[in-house]
């Protein structure tokens, strides 16, 4: 999808600068002659440039590209400590579940908000 679009901005990109050339060259000061000429230069020069564009815009997608899958290997290194993390705890807490069920059974009271205060302190 994204490199559909890329594409379709480049079409428009190259149409629209060859409209505007065109349009330039007609309402120019010259004689007929002329500016035939100077088509004929400018139409010379459009595959050059639509290959350079080209060129151009390739480098940009694979510098965006080389982001991306440096921003996604980073992204997986942090999931895989993560969940390395997540084990190691769930194998902590069995191991001491094993070793005293007794402590295991009591469950850890909820923290006391200080809201449940602030009437007591009217």
């Amino acid at each position: 999808m994204a490199g559909n679009r890329s594409g379709a901005f480049i079409s428009g990109l190259l149409i629209g600068a060859a409209a505007g050339a065109i349009a330039g060259l007609l309402t120019a000061p010259r004689t007929g002659r002329e500016t035939r000429k100077l088509l004929k230069k400018s139409a010379d020069a459009l595959p050059e440039l639509a290959e350079d564009l080209s060129t151009t815009v390739q480098i940009q997608a694979d510098r965006l590209s080389e982001t991306a899958l440096k921003n996604w290997d980073e992204t997986l290194q942090r999931l895989q400590v993560a969940i390395a993390a997540g084990v190691e705890a769930s194998q902590r807490v069995r191991e001491d579940l094993r070793a005293d069920p007794e402590d295991a059974a009591e469950p850890e009271a909820p923290p006391v908000s200080p809201r449940r205060y602030i009437g007591e302190i009217k």
